[in-house]
């Protein structure tokens, strides 16, 4: 069983920045395509980026250009850059291994919030 730890939400203004972290516990972790989901208050939770194993990357359309997922396989770390946040962007955001794009496997850590406010 993978576990997840997602870190680095926070409190940030409308076109500010944020760096999240998952940490993933095992030795399968570089074997799957990972992915981050985000779900604000009322929402069903939403893919927002994959990245394969092998380094191939896919975004949603509603942070395509804003947003950067990439991965270091030998910290067992998958990152999300988040640039030019807006205020819909406000949720808590979950990483997760994943069989394709969209479609996670395995249980969900905790999640970090990230709040994009003036």
């Amino acid at each position: 069983q993978v576990q997840l730890v997602e870190s680095g939400g926070g409190l940030v203004q409308p076109g500010g920045s944020l760096r999240l972290s998952c940490a993933a516990s095992g030795s399968i972790f570089s074997r799957y395509t990972m992915g981050w989901y985000r779900q604000a208050p009322g929402n069903q939770r939403e893919w927002v980026a994959g990245i394969t194993s092998g380094g191939s990357t896919n975004y949603a359309d509603s942070v395509k250009g804003r947003f950067t997922i990439s991965r270091d396989n030998a910290k067992n770390t998958v990152y999300l850059q988040m640039n030019s946040l807006k205020p819909e962007d406000t949720a808590v955001y979950y990483c997760n291994l994943e069989t394709s794009w969209g479609r996670p496997l395995g249980s969900w850590g905790q999640g970090t919030q990230v709040t994009v406010s003036s």
